[in-house]
This record gives structure tokens, C-alpha cells and sequence, in this order.
């Protein structure tokens, strides 16, 4: 009887160890990765330190002869601007704004010439700390200002052969810059390009007429920045124009009349009376500038003296075609040849009810296309002869 007991306890403790056994077997698969025998190793995991924000600065510190025109600017990379302060010689901070993502800041106030500035950039990392950097720039001491005029002007209506001219006070040597200042926006959109007229003086026009309807802003940022040999923009320009009805005359040289259209339909017939032998009027396509109810021709202004031909005219209702003299205007004296044959010094005559019609319905801009008066080809140069020009030589600029 004893043994028997002795037996099952035996069996008893033997069952136990391999419970054991299994279930330290099972443990260790699951907790642990093997090593060498007999050992196990554990796994943790770690993340980086979070990173202090870093700040750049433009213009950098001790910069001098920096143009009041290119902007202040701040940034934040690993974090974000707290604090930006820019301020005069006077102490008094000008005025700037951080971008919503609180990552950029830049100047929104004009910087002056010949001044040092002070910017203080504090901004924020991951890390919670703050980090400060300081510069001190001076701008520049111009040799001079140049100030910039425009024609059409701000609010106005034009013609659909309107350019768009600027004119510099100073000698501009870096024109491409000078063009990369003028943004010209055209709603609808037009392609166009600048041509240089001289050193001071720079058109822009599209390809073809504009459309009547078009909306155009002029945005000239020229304010402190260099065009080259030590000039600099003295003041920004900003010009709104709307291109009107396109109202065209056609003035024949050989039927002595002028035919005009409004958005391509005929409207009136005029007869006129241009240049004689000694004074052709030149062929092609004029655009209208100024115009005067009474004004006094005067051909001395044009270099033909009185000794030699010229004259001093009263006239009504003169509208300008070119810089040279060449006017649509009321003729009373020529009424007999009108239709018939030129006689006039250059100028378009035609019959006072005639002229003041074109007076009143006419503006700025408009188009006069003259075509078999015998004279020489109009110079681009003369008024607005811009479209005198070729496309494939407009775009190439004339810089």
C-alpha cells in the first residue's frame, strides 16, 4: 500500500514539472528575444530632442547701401516668429506683417534713403525656447531720384490704339530693370511688350488694338529701387485706364475724304482737304492725343519760319495727330477744296460742323489711318506712331 502511494506521488511531481516547463517556455518566447544561449535581450525605443527654431534675416547684419525698395524680410525654420521689430534712427518701429503660418515677416512701410535701420527677430522652437537675432543696416545715399509720368492718366477713358507711355525725368542705363518695375495688368488679357524711345522714355503696347471693354492697371513699384548709375525711383505710380469704343477714321489722300467707324461701322463720311505738294501730309497710323476747343497754329513751333511758307492761324476744334504739327481742325477758308484737293500745310482740314463732330466724338487714343497723300511714312517717333512699328521689331525692345 505504502509503495502505491509513493508511485502516484512521484507521477504527481513529474506531471508539475512539465507544467512548469511549458509554461517558462511560453513565457520566454513571448518576452524576450534570444542572445547567446541561456540569454535574452530587451528592445526600447527613443525620440530626438526637439529642435530650437532657426531664424535668417535679409538685409544681414552691417549691410550697407541697400535699396529702400527691396523688402525686410524675417523667417522661421523649426518653430515660429514671436516677435519682430524694425525700427528708424528715430526708434519709432515701422510697420510690418507676419504671415498667418507665423513663419515670414516683412516690411509693409517704405524704408527712407540714407537711413539705419535696426531689426530685432525673436521666434519660438519645438523646445519651447526663445531664440533673439539682431541686425543694423543702412540704405543707400542715392546720386539721384528720378520720378516717373505716365500717359493715359489715373481714371480715364482711351482709344483702342492707345500705348502706354512712360516717361523718366533722369537717363535710365539699366532698362530691363526699369521694365521689370512696371506691372501692366489688362482684364481681358493681352500680351504685349516695351519698346524704347529713347533713354528716358519707354512705351508698351499689345500686338494689335486693344479690345474696347479692356480694364488696365498700371503698377509702377519704382520707390527705391536702382535703374542703374545711381538712380533711384522716387515715387510709385499706380494708373487705372478703360479702353473705349473703337472709333477709327480712314482719311484718303486720293478721294479727299475721311470715313469713319465706330466698332467697325461706318458712321460718317467726311470731305477734307490735307497737305499740298510743298506739304504732304505722311501716310500712316496716326493716334489722337490733345485736343482744343481754340488754339493758334503757329508753324514756327514746328521749324517752318514765316519767311519761309509758314503762318499763324487761329483754328476751332483741333484735335492733334502727331508732335509735328498735324491736326484734325476746322477749316472754314478751305471749304471749296474739300473733297476736291489738298491744300493745307499737312493738317487734315475739314468743314467747321465737320471738325467739331470729330471734336465731340473723338477721344484720347483713338485711331486716323492716312493713306494716299503722296507724303513720306509717318516716323514712329512723331506723337504716338507706335504702331508704325512691326510686331517682330517691337518685341525685340530697342534697348
Amino acid at each position: 500500500m505504502h509503495r502505491k502511494r509513493g508511485a502516484r506521488g512521484a507521477l504527481g511531481l513529474v506531471a508539475i514539472g512539465l507544467v512548469a516547463m511549458l509554461v517558462t517556455s511560453c513565457s520566454t518566447g513571448s518576452a524576450a528575444t534570444e542572445g547567446t544561449a541561456g540569454e535574452t535581450t530587451t528592445t526600447t525605443s527613443s525620440t530626438p530632442p526637439p529642435k530650437p527654431v532657426s531664424l535668417t534675416m535679409g538685409p544681414a547684419d552691417a549691410a550697407v547701401d541697400v535699396a529702400p525698395g527691396v523688402p525686410v524680410v524675417a523667417t522661421a525654420t523649426d518653430g515660429k516668429l514671436t516677435q519682430v521689430t524694425l525700427t528708424n534712427p528715430e526708434g519709432v518701429a515701422v510697420a510690418g506683417q507676419v504671415t498667418p503660418d507665423g513663419l515670414q515677416w516683412t516690411n509693409t512701410e517704405p524704408l527712407g534713403y540714407q537711413k539705419t535701420y535696426t531689426l530685432s527677430v525673436t521666434g519660438e522652437g519645438a523646445d519651447g525656447k526663445p531664440v533673439t537675432k539682431t541686425s543694423t543696416f543702412t540704405t543707400v545715399k542715392p546720386r539721384t531720384l528720378t520720378y516717373l509720368s505716365v500717359n493715359p492718366q489715373d481714371g480715364t477713358t482711351v482709344g483702342v490704339g492707345q500705348p502706354l507711355a512712360f516717361y523718366f525725368d533722369e537717363p535710365i542705363a539699366d532698362k530691363a530693370a526699369a521694365e521689370a518695375m512696371i506691372s501692366i495688368t489688362a482684364e481681358p488679357r493681352v500680351e504685349g511688350a516695351f519698346y524704347w524711345y529713347d533713354e528716358k522714355t519707354v512705351h508698351w503696347r499689345p500686338q494689335a488694338y486693344w479690345t474696347p471693354g479692356t480694364k488696365i492697371t498700371i503698377n509702377a513699384k519704382i520707390y527705391g529701387k536702382h535703374v542703374g548709375n545711381g538712380v533711384y525711383g522716387e515715387e510709385d505710380r499706380v494708373i487705372t485706364t478703360t479702353i473705349g469704343d473703337s472709333v477709327i477714321h480712314e482719311a484718303d489722300g486720293q478721294t479727299h475724304q475721311v470715313v469713319t467707324k465706330v466698332n467697325g461701322q461706318v458712321v460718317r463720311t467726311m470731305p477734307t482737304s490735307m497737305g499740298d505738294a510743298q506739304n504732304p501730309t505722311p501716310t500712316g497710323t496716326y493716334v489722337l492725343t490733345e485736343k482744343h476747343a481754340h488754339m493758334v497754329m503757329d508753324s514756327r513751333t514746328y521749324g517752318l519760319s514765316l519767311e519761309a511758307g509758314g503762318y499763324v492761324t487761329p483754328v476751332d476744334w483741333a484735335f492733334r495727330m502727331s508732335n509735328s504739327g498735324i491736326f484734325f481742325h476746322s477749316a472754314p477758308w478751305s471749304i471749296g477744296d474739300q473733297g476736291h484737293r489738298n491744300v493745307s500745310h499737312g493738317c487734315l482740314n475739314l468743314a467747321p460742323e465737320n471738325a467739331r463732330w470729330v471734336f465731340d466724338n473723338s477721344k484720347a487714343g483713338d485711331i486716323v489711318i492716312v493713306t494716299n497723300s503722296g507724303g513720306p511714312v509717318l516716323e514712329s517717333w512723331d506723337g504716338f506712331g507706335d504702331w508704325q512699328i512691326p510686331w517682330d521689331q517691337w518685341v525685340k525692345g530697342n534697348r
